[in-house]
């Protein structure tokens, strides 16, 4: 599917778990409401949709990337403590709050929103030392001995293996816990996206004649090529401010963000011809 309809399969979702019966409590458990998967290629806007859903709904959202987490803060510092077992005192480890446990807490006091969002992105690259941790978060929703509040929904992403060299298989017995969404790059969906957002008519035009050119990764010789819904957006931005200060947008500055020779010399030769009817629109 593509992202929009991705965001609508995931939003649908929330509104089913965030439901609750004449007691006030969560029809789905919370033990049984299910980490969304959602699994898709780099820089197609898996984070954009989770901050629209978020705001949407009314909720909360908390967002980390787990590429940049330890296992020291995600579960926590261990710390010692004193306790008795059996008549006799012993010293025990325990640990401080994670931070990404905190970070919900913080901002449920913050904002006094009680419902929201925990979203993990990049779950299945996660460092050695925290992938067994994260397969239990996965299960049970608890790093160290910490639970994600109630009425917090967990929500996480990865990318395919073919995107990056870092992803950790799941085993069935995750995968069976996980509710997954498989997101392909789609032009068209991204271009509803890309009006509100006032992404740059040039990138526009260009991607109408050749939406080949949208989304693409390929392995060469020289290494890793590649073009993402990211890469357009960002390049978008550099152009508006390029523009606003005389400055020369040319293959250089286009390579930087589309990293694809080939499309970037497509794109770089092509915009000047398409600026001429845009500034005379703006008049």
């Amino acid at each position: 599917m593509n992202i929009k309809e991705a965001k609508i399969q995931i939003q649908n979702a929330m509104t089913a778990y965030f439901t609750k019966n004449q007691f006030g409590n969560y029809v789905i458990p919370i033990e049984q409401q299910r980490p969304v998967f959602l699994m898709g290629a780099p820089g197609i806007g898996k984070t954009a949709i989770m901050e629209q859903i978020a705001a949407e709904l009314g909720v909360g959202l908390v967002s980390y990337s787990m590429t940049h987490h330890t296992r020291q803060s995600a579960l926590g510092l261990p710390f010692i403590v004193r306790k008795s077992y059996g008549g006799k005192e012993y010293d025990v480890s325990e640990y401080t709050m994670s931070e990404i446990i905190a970070s919900v807490y913080d901002l449920m006091e913050e904002s006094g929103v009680k419902e929201g969002i925990l979203f993990l992105d990049e779950i299945n690259c996660v460092s050695e030392t925290l992938a067994p941790s994260m397969l239990q978060f996965l299960q049970y929703k608890i790093f160290g001995r910490h639970h994600v509040p109630e009425g917090w929904i967990v929500v996480t992403a990865g990318n395919p293996p073919e995107y990056n060299s870092s992803v950790r298989e799941f085993d069935i017995v995750t995968w069976d816990r996980l509710k997954r969404v498989d997101v392909e790059p789609d032009f068209d969906a991204w271009k509803e996206y890309a009006y509100t957002r006032n992404i740059h008519p040039a990138v526009l035009t260009y991607l109408e004649i050749k939406k080949a050119d949208f989304y693409q990764v390929e392995t060469t010789v020289d290494g890793k090529s590649f073009v993402t819904a990211r890469g357009w957006s960002d390049l978008s931005d550099m152009i508006r401010l390029y523009e606003q200060h005389g400055l020369k947008v040319d293959e250089n500055l286009v390579s930087q963000y589309l990293q694809n020779r080939k499309i970037a010399k497509d794109f770089a030769v092509l915009r000047p011809v398409q600026q001429v009817p845009f500034r005379l629109s703006g008049r």
